[in-house]
């Protein structure tokens, strides 16, 4: 809002006619109509009486509507007592520029501490948000074979830390028959689930053997083309399905 807008607001909120409020301020109704039409503006001591009148503090008036490089009402009022300082108390002059190099040393200081305090807290949440939490998991080590076959135990062998996943336990792979997408050594998160979609990568067993293979149609695929697919039958028991690995 600007000037004319506020002033006009205050008045009409205090019930007020322009020609009230210029009666009020020994002044015309013309005049009020061009301070709210931002044609012109009252000195300082005006203002400070409409205030009093409206019942509005000065910073009503104040409030984003001066730019960082105006001076505000309050800031004139300063520089006036200054310049009477100045010419009628020299040694006191000299006083006040003490002081406020003294106060402007001491803003300019905590005003660096601001910012350094503020980059610290930035950084911090920074390395917060990339902080990735851990849990523990069941992990069955390197018996997912990605080849010929590998004996699977319900009882995991060990335990791991990792982030955590919409998964039941962990597993590592042992072979490489399912290569370039799972490599030898790779943990994997896998979900316990009672059906996969062909095209899926899960955990199957056959004769209490481990695969790490891809469903299929007609069976278990191996995706590196070295080693050959594995013909459903009866026997293959699902164990899981692969949702992802584990970074390290």
């Amino acid at each position: 809002m600007t000037f004319g807008e506020k002033l006009k607001a205050a008045r009409v909120e205090s019930g007020l006619k322009q020609s009230e409020l210029a009666k009020k301020l020994n002044t015309t109704g013309n005049t009020i109509s061009n301070w709210e039409n931002n044609v012109s503006k009252p000195d300082l001591d005006t203002l400070s009486f409409i205030c009093g009148i409206l019942h509005v503090t000065a910073s009503y008036f104040l409030e984003a509507t001066i730019p960082e490089d105006e001076v505000s009402i309050p800031e004139l009022k300063l520089i006036k007592k200054y310049r009477f300082i100045s010419t009628h108390s020299p040694d006191g002059a000299s006083v006040v520029d003490m002081v406020l190099n003294r106060e402007y040393a001491i803003a300019e200081k905590l005003r660096e501490q601001k910012e350094q305090l503020e980059k610290v807290q930035k950084m911090d949440m920074e390395v917060a948000e990339e902080i990735v939490p851990l849990r523990l998991w069941a992990y069955y080590g390197k018996i997912a074979c990605a080849g010929t076959g590998f004996i699977f135990d319900d009882i995991p062998s060990d335990t791991v830390q990792a982030p955590d996943a919409n998964a039941d336990f962990i597993i590592g792979v042992n072979g490489n028959s399912m290569e370039p997408d799972y490599s030898d050594g790779e943990k994997l998160y896998i979900k316990k689930v009672e059906r996969i979609n062909p095209g899926e990568v899960g955990i199957f067993t056959i004769n209490n053997e481990c695969f790490l293979k891809e469903y299929g149609e007609n069976g278990l695929v191996s995706r590196n083309k070295k080693y050959d697919d594995i013909p459903g039958n009866e026997d293959v028991r699902l164990i899981g399905k692969v949702v992802g690995k584990v970074e390290e």
